[in-house]
């Protein structure tokens, strides 16, 4: 492969691919932080199969691992390349309590788009220094975030849809209730 006969990598790209690992980890972490809100402890930790949970429950479970293996994948590209290995802080999620499902999605969404952004940085820098390897390889985790993104707003949306429906039916059921007390009343 192209990239073992080369030297390191350029500082900047160095830094970039520091910069996806780290933000990959980032993202595992937020994700396992997610568990929907109606669960106990123990199976909020182990996404148990005996409780019935959203679909995009299992997907943060699922995402979280994957998260972690894309971080060790680019650290292992970096390290081939005779790269050394030195992931920035980012700061923690401001929240410690996701709240709703809705929440958690929109989270996930915008978590998605910014790592698609740090993955897009990525490309550009790797594409000014002539490192194609690189850039086909980056090629394929941007591709898989597509897949990511349209499962969130998908299920982000089919949650708004339900959710407001309920509204709906509870503002009807609370219009039928008014209009039967006023029929009692005459």
């Amino acid at each position: 492969m192209e990239y073992e006969t080369r030297g390191p990598f350029s500082e900047e790209c160095r830094l970039a691919i520091n910069r996806v690992a780290s933000y990959e980890l980032h993202i595992s972490d937020a994700y396992l932080s997610m568990p929907p809100p109606f669960l106990t402890f123990d199976q909020a930790c182990y996404y148990s199969e005996d409780v019935r949970m959203p679909p995009f429950a299992k997907f943060f479970a699922e995402q979280a691992e994957l998260k972690r293996e894309h971080a060790k994948q680019f650290l292992r590209y970096l390290r081939k390349r005779e790269g050394v290995i030195c992931l920035p802080v980012i700061k923690r999620p401001d929240i410690d309590n996701w709240g709703s499902g809705l929440q958690a999605l929109k989270s996930a969404v915008q978590l998605e788009n910014t790592l698609t952004n740090v993955l897009q940085d990525l490309k550009i820098t790797a594409t000014k220094d002539n490192e194609t390897g690189l850039v086909d390889f980056v090629k394929e985790f941007i591709h898989k975030q597509r897949g990511s993104i349209a499962f969130l707003e998908y299920h982000q949306k089919l949650l708004e849809e339900s959710l407001q429906q309920k509204v709906l039916s509870a503002k009807s059921a609370k219009s039928a209730e008014s209009a039967e007390t006023s029929v009692e009343e005459t």
